[in-house]
């Protein structure tokens, strides 16, 4: 099987990211995971499609921001659950 291309510009990394997206019923492990990778995705395409870089970087920031959001959710629920 060939190996995927990676996206060159901040367009193709969009949908990219769409293919691989959990379902809404997914756990939240697999949304942190998601939302990871989405972050680093969008990080490299940052420096390669340079027209779209603070959009691009923006994009990895927002995924950062929701990743550890989950984070911080599943922590909780750990926690709440432990007691």
């Amino acid at each position: 099987m060939p190996r995927p291309t990676m996206p060159k510009t901040l367009s193709q990394t969009h949908e990219l990211v769409m293919r691989f997206r959990p379902a809404y019923t997914a756990s939240p492990a697999e949304w942190k995971a998601f939302r990871e990778k989405a972050a680093r995705l969008y990080t490299e395409i940052a420096d390669i499609d340079r027209h779209h870089h603070h959009e691009a970087m923006a994009w990895a920031t927002s995924e950062r921001e929701k990743a550890a959001e989950i984070g911080r959710a599943m922590r909780e629920v750990r926690v709440i659950e432990s007691n």
